[in-house]
């Protein structure tokens, strides 16, 4: 999808505040897309070695002089951190009428950047649905990337065409909607890895070779499968109401890995609840599962 000529950007030049994993990826495809990073800010050693690797040759300055040199600037900082930066920068000066402010996180619409907007920034929220490695792999993957997207209406295809021309889709998210988006966002996939690396750690103990081959292509069918039937994908055990067999895990996960159990005694009790409400669980069924869980959850 290619922006529209009257709504694509002009060439811009972009500076990034905080050289974490996405900052550096985002100025990257931005280069790609004929814009110019001229300025990146970053304090630790590996910030410095992202901005390097990502974007040779752009100098490393302090974040009042990104803002003095650049167009676009993506502020991306730890979502703690943004309300107090954008104030600082407000209150010394460094933003400039017309500046176009943009910042990543997921938490934030556009209402963080007010002390900003006051001063003249045009604010934009532009957080791509994705992890980020901080490396070179990040630019590729931001193809296909959905992008949550919150600006002022005057702003909206600006913010767009933005999100297109470094490969994204854009998916307008309202103000007050934020938070609830980012945390659907961390459910699914933070907690995906800590659920990939648990069961990891159980298959090395269990004597598989490499867990991560045997996961491979089970969880990839998973995944598929929820992501084009919801629900209906359920299986295992505790959707088909097998409460010997889910007594069976808790006893074992008790004896060798108990940091587990109250994991999977949690999601199995949703796991349940959602089987039950979708009619894959039978009632009679169920309430043997639920007594093993309550009995799971007591010791």
């Amino acid at each position: 999808m290619n922006a529209q000529p009257e709504t694509r950007p002009a060439r811009l030049t972009v500076g990034v505040v905080g050289a974490g994993r996405v900052g550096p990826a985002l100025a990257a495809s931005l280069k790609l897309a004929g814009h110019r990073p001229v300025a990146v800010s970053g304090v630790s050693d590996a910030s410095v070695r992202r901005a390097a690797a990502l974007l040779p040759d752009v100098p490393l300055v302090p974040p009042a002089e990104v803002l003095a040199a650049a167009d676009l600037v993506l502020l991306t900082v730890p979502d703690d951190a943004l309300p107090g930066l954008v104030e600082g920068l407000a209150e010394t000066g460094a933003v400039r009428p017309g500046q176009l402010l943009v910042h990543t996180s997921g938490r934030y619409g556009t209402d963080v950047l007010a002390p900003a907007t006051r001063a003249g920034a045009l604010p934009l929220a532009l957080h791509p649905a994705m992890t980020f490695t901080g490396t070179a792999v990040d630019v590729q993957r931001l193809a296909g990337c959905s992008f949550g997207v919150t600006a002022p209406e005057e702003l909206r295809l600006a913010a767009e065409a933005l999100v297109i021309e470094m490969g994204g889709e854009p998916e307008w998210i309202e103000e007050e909607n934020r938070p609830l988006y980012h945390a659907a966002l961390a459910l699914g996939a933070n907690h995906l890895v800590t659920l990939v690396a648990q069961s990891m750690e159980l298959l090395r103990k269990a004597g598989v070779g490499s867990p991560d081959r045997m996961l491979g292509p089970l969880l990839g069918a998973a995944l598929d499968n929820a992501l084009r039937s919801g629900d209906a994908a359920l299986t295992g055990p505790v959707a088909r109401g097998d409460a010997g067999t889910v007594a069976a895990h808790v006893a074992e996960l008790r004896k060798h890995a108990p940091v587990t159990v109250a994991g999977y005694l949690a999601m199995a009790r949703t796991t349940a609840d959602r089987a039950l409400a979708h009619g894959l669980l039978k009632p009679e069924l169920a309430e043997d599962l639920l007594g093993v869980l309550a009995d799971g959850e007591n010791r």
